[in-house]
């Protein structure tokens, strides 16, 4: 048994600390075998696995390369490149590694962005004979704008040039300049030959004027990142299951603890929404009560006092520091779509646990990250393009800036169900007026109203147009009671419409991509409301648990005519005032009679006796 493994198994009963390290660079400049060789010259491969692929070469003839140790895909062996994040293990005397070996083609660049988001530390591989490459640079200001600063560079393949220190130093220079431009300081520069495992787990002999530190004594100096446990409580809730069965009536809000811990009793507040309750209990499957938990767990709350949340929403302890709420962030973005990223168009944001629509709203500069030149005169961003700009999304989210909290600051951007561009939060940006707003001023500037006014209308149908939005929980009966309105008001000689929200998808736009979808099915409502509204009517429509951004959406689009909003049972709203709360609908007569009297009082309709 060699050194390196009677310390490795002398390090298991003494060394907990995990780190997680990327190793990234162009294509063919030795990634995997760097990998491969640190797994095979620490012992940590599995009994036999070294000799098993020697076999294997031996029985196809082909050359045995340390990088087949960790190409497992069929396909990448057949090409000789790495196409996915393949995560090996191993352990030094000072702690366990989870090396995570990124692909270095450009074609996969979004491969390698996954597999360096979840790094701590880096290796950057630099093949000495084909020197500093527009990848290696490219790959360089992806980990700076991940957050990635502890680096330490791999001057590989030294065997091909004869382990020559001038060979070396001129990539050195060359190379760090670059990274300091992108405030990046390496930990060291090491000149390697994986191949021959030159440098590697000890100094070698062959290269006597390097006097620094071999690439495991280089991970060993790595310090470890703070816990997520010692940051704020970040909490994105990914579902809330509801049990009826057997009296069970909790309702658990599900998800994963990115940072921070949690204690029953804590109050906590879930954003964007602003709704608080206490943490009643902590729940799992088949486990112990648990009284707290803590950051990489998957698991379930129940609250003190229930409130109505949508999944998505970001549960926070209060007296922490809460992340920052709105529509519109301030980001840098690296563009892999084939298709450029442009302005008008409609993408998704997914961060943390939350997945809603975003627009392009301005290019601030795009940076050629092979040579760092910038250009602030760009209305679109091309493919592999790293651009600072301005997102909009179309209601509120909660997000942290990437270096306060890395794991609620991140994000991808989605077009047709791919991922298209991935980035980091650098701030909010405060844009005093929102999409919605800007479109209903485009709208009412393009309108062309005829002659006969409101007044005229009001005067010949006896009443004043309004929105009755009537929402509340699903199921509880809120369209019987708008049809029956509806009856009940034409019966009286109203003009009256009912529009379920189903039927404001019939002949509006016809290129919906997802029929389904919440934000544009409402978006819609909300302008075929001003429709009706503006042409006299009475529109009555249910919507089932609205929230506050939502109403005011449609609220924004029925502008400038009225919105009267009735609630059936729970009030789940924040923020927004309720004109008529109705605990329930026991009685369909009443209900009708007291909306009735809420549009005479607010003379909607007249030669009405309340």
């Amino acid at each position: 048994m060699s050194q390196v493994e009677e310390k490795n198994i002398k390090s298991e009963k003494t060394s907990s600390e995990q780190m997680n390290i990327v190793v990234i660079g162009h294509v063919d400049h030795g990634k995997s075998t760097v990998v491969g060789r640190l797994l095979a010259d620490t012992g940590s491969l599995p009994e036999g696995k070294l000799e098993d692929v020697k076999e294997r070469c031996k029985r196809n003839s082909k050359p045995f390369e340390y990088a087949f140790l960790l190409d497992a895909l069929k396909d990448e062996q057949a090409q000789g490149i790495t196409i996915d994040s393949a995560r090996c293990f191993f352990r030094s005397a000072k702690r366990e590694y989870i090396i995570i070996d990124a692909p270095g083609h450009i074609e996969f660049l979004k491969n390698m962005i996954s597999g360096a988001a979840r790094a701590e530390a880096a290796m950057l591989v630099i093949d000495a004979h084909e020197g500093v490459q527009e990848n290696s640079r490219r790959h360089g200001y992806m980990l700076s704008m991940l957050g990635v600063k502890q680096v330490v560079v791999l001057v590989n393949k030294m065997d091909l040039v004869d382990y020559s220190q001038t060979v070396f130093d001129s990539i050195k220079e060359e190379y760090l300049a670059f990274l300091k431009e992108i405030d990046i300081e390496p930990m060291s520069f090491i000149p390697v030959s994986a191949r021959e495992g030159v440098n590697i787990v000890s100094v070698s002999k062959k290269m006597s004027w390097h006097d620094g530190l071999s690439t495991l004594e280089a991970l060993d100096s790595f310090v470890k990142e703070a816990s997520p446990v010692d940051q704020p409580f970040r909490f994105p809730v990914q579902d809330i299951y509801k049990f009826t069965e057997q009296g069970d009536d909790r309702r658990i809000f599900a998800g994963r603890i990115e940072t921070g811990t949690i204690n029953v009793g804590d109050e906590v507040v879930f954003l964007p929404s602003e709704k608080k309750s206490r943490i009643s209990s902590i729940e799992g499957f088949n486990v112990a009560e648990q009284s707290q938990a803590f950051a990489g767990q998957s698991t379930g709350f129940t609250l003190a006092e229930q409130i109505y949340v949508k999944p998505g929403e970001m549960m926070c302890k209060v007296d922490d520091t809460l992340p920052i709420t709105s529509t519109h962030l301030k980001v840098n973005i690296f563009w892999m779509a084939r298709q450029p990223m442009i302005k008008g168009k409609k993408y998704k944001i997914k961060l943390a646990g939350t997945r809603v629509p975003v627009w392009l709203r301005d290019v601030v500069t795009v940076l050629d990250a092979s040579d760092l030149t910038t250009d602030s005169n760009r209305q679109q961003i091309e493919r592999h393009d790293i651009a600072e700009c301005v997102l909009e999304t179309l209601k509120p989210l909660a997000f942290d800036i990437t270096q306060n909290i890395a794991q609620t600051g991140r994000f991808v951007i989605i077009d047709n169900y791919e991922i298209a561009g991935g980035g980091v939060v650098l701030d909010e940006v405060y844009i005093p007026t929102s999409r919605i707003e800007r479109r209903v001023q485009q709208r009412e500037n393009n309108w062309q109203r005829s002659r006969i006014t409101p007044k005229m209308r009001s005067s010949r149908y006896n009443q004043r147009s309004t929105l009755v939005l009537i929402t509340g929980a699903a199921g509880d009966g809120k369209e019987n009671l708008a049809k029956a309105l509806e009856e009940d008001l034409f019966e009286s000689k109203r003009m009256v419409y009912y529009l379920g929200i189903s039927n404001s998808l019939l002949g509006i736009e016809d290129n919906i991509d997802e029929s389904g979808e919440r934000d544009e099915s409402l978006r819609r409502l909300g302008e075929v409301s001003h429709l009706f509204t503006d042409a006299g009517l009475i529109l009555i429509t249910t919507i089932d648990d609205l929230d506050d951004f939502e109403l005011e959406m449609i609220n924004t689009l029925n502008r400038p005519n009225d919105c009267r909003v009735v609630n059936i049972g729970a009030n789940q709203f924040t923020k927004a005032t309720v004109d008529l709360q109705v605990d329930n609908l026991d009685s369909q007569k009443e209900a009708i009679k007291k909306i009735k009297d809420l549009l005479a009082e607010k003379k909607y309709i007249v030669d009405y006796s309340i």
